[in-house]
């Protein structure tokens, strides 16, 4: 499908002139399994989705088809391709039976949902789960033929340049600090697992790497790429972060009790991911929040939309190799 927003970064960065794109609608079965076996992929990552929690209230419908069979779809394109050899489907934090909890939810925490999203992403790793015990777990020794390796990978609240989608706080703040207007806040003491995207991200392709690498079913599971702890902070506390790294704006707390339910408190536990994958969270709440700031503003100043990615991504990859990310070693940064 084509961007919904404009801007949009897929547009800034022209990345149609840089890949091979073709467009279509995940609820299309036919579509998505013409794209993935038209490639000869050998791995698959599935990041589509209908990703936002409010919009999920007032198109229910087509949050679950896009959320739900939309993630059938690849998965059932995946298992009739004679190709794939890994997949890694990213759902959401969100995917996890909210109760509120004080610690971090971990892999094996029951899935669920208030909001038809939420209740979206849990259906979809309930599907991912189905589909890797009902087909891809049986290994052919007389042939040495080894099934698909699928996993799926829940990641915490990110931001980061580049998304200008309705009710994201990130939005909302540079839209009000363009506008010379206060930042207005639903759920001021909503505590999240903020994170910059460059960090799950990291996550998904080197999980995708180990599935591809390996001929275990090791890898072929659930995993949480979220921030460390530090990095989960109430939105207000964020709010205020972002004022101060852009240098002006303020934020006014508007609590609105009619608005649909969204869960209080949310945190992830990432253990598995640091101890069995390797992975580590590499910049903490401020270094994202300055690293957004910085996108942006930039972006306010006519500045060119590929240079600041692209410094971006080499100034996350060097701290990723200072921080000894098992990923990072492996790295070749090329001019894009």
């Amino acid at each position: 499908m084509p961007p919904e927003t404009t801007p949009s970064l897929f547009e800034c960065l022209q990345l149609k002139h840089q890949l091979h794109h073709l467009e279509g609608d995940i609820r299309d079965a036919a579509v998505v399994d013409w794209a993935i076996k038209r490639a000869k992929a050998e791995i698959v990552l599935h990041l589509a989705a209908q990703p936002l929690v409010r919009r999920s209230y007032a198109e229910p419908v087509a949050t679950f088809a896009t959320n739900v069979m939309g993630t059938v779809n690849v998965l059932e394109a995946v298992r009739t391709s004679d190709t794939v050899k890994a997949c890694v489907v990213v759902t959401s934090d969100k995917c996890y039976e909210n109760r509120e909890w004080q610690q971090g939810y971990t892999e094996s925490d029951a899935m669920g949902g208030h909001d038809p999203y939420s209740a979206s992403k849990g259906c979809a790793e309930l599907a991912v789960s189905s589909y890797r015990r009902s087909f891809f777990q049986q290994i052919r020794t007389d042939k040495d033929v080894y099934p698909t390796r699928i996993a799926s990978a829940r990641a915490g609240n990110v931001i980061g340049g580049g998304d200008w989608s309705q009710d994201r706080i990130v939005t909302d703040f540079v839209t009000s600090i363009l506008a010379e207007r206060p930042l207005t806040l639903r759920n001021p003491h909503a505590t999240r697992p903020w994170q910059h995207v460059l960090e799950p991200l990291s996550g998904y392709l080197h999980l995708a790497a180990q599935l591809w690498q390996n001929k275990s079913e090791r890898f072929a599971e659930a995993w949480n790429f979220g921030p460390a702890e530090s990095s989960i902070i109430p939105v207000v506390e964020l709010a205020e972060l972002l004022c101060r790294k852009w240098g002006r704006g303020n934020v006014v707390i508007q609590v609105n009790h009619a608005q649909p339910h969204e869960a209080g408190l949310l945190k992830l536990d990432s253990t598995k991911a640091c101890t069995e994958l390797g992975w580590k969270p590499v910049w903490n709440v401020e270094q994202a929040v300055e690293a957004t700031v910085d996108w942006y503003h930039g972006m306010s100043q006519g500045a060119d939309p590929i240079r600041l990615t692209n410094e971006q991504l080499d100034r996350y990859c060097e701290d990723a190799q200072t921080a000894a990310a098992v990923w990072a070693s492996k790295v070749v940064r090329t001019a894009a």
